[in-house]
């Protein structure tokens, strides 16, 4: 029982995700095919805590309808997707593993995150301004 509802919640997290419109990434091949090309992309590193749920996820759902947009809305998933997800990190250079987090990957290379300290404790509202504030800059 414990392990059927577990995996309920992973996979509750991961429709939520792709019904937001995010590409899921579940391969270190599939990683490098968006991350590794020309173009920008904002990465989801997805998680089943708290603060996923009530402000990472709907602040990413949040950002695919903002006005700018990145060529690519991608999402990993730690702790599920193990390869995939230390691919995506491998682009992260200087960044420390954190999830939930935001990336955002230019041509390959890191160009903002937020990381989950900048998430857990915090409003939608605040982490949509800093994605949205990145989107202006980058996008």
């Amino acid at each position: 029982m414990e392990f059927s509802f577990y995996n309920d919640v992973i996979n509750g997290a991961r429709k939520e995700m792709v019904d937001a419109g995010y590409q899921e990434l579940t391969t270190p091949e599939e990683v490098d095919a968006v991350l590794g090309k020309k173009g920008t992309s904002l990465v989801y590193i997805n998680s089943v805590c708290g603060c996923a749920g009530g402000i990472a996820r709907p602040s990413a759902a949040y950002m695919a309808n903002y006005e700018k947009k990145p060529d690519n809305f991608v999402t990993v998933f730690a702790g599920q997707d193990k390869e995939a997800t230390d691919r995506a990190r491998t682009y992260f250079k200087g960044f420390a593993p954190s999830s939930p987090s935001f990336a955002i990957v230019k041509d390959g290379e890191i160009k903002a995150m937020i990381e989950r300290h900048e998430i857990e404790g915090h409003e939608p509202v605040q982490v949509v301004q800093k994605l949205e504030k990145y989107f202006d800059e980058f996008m």
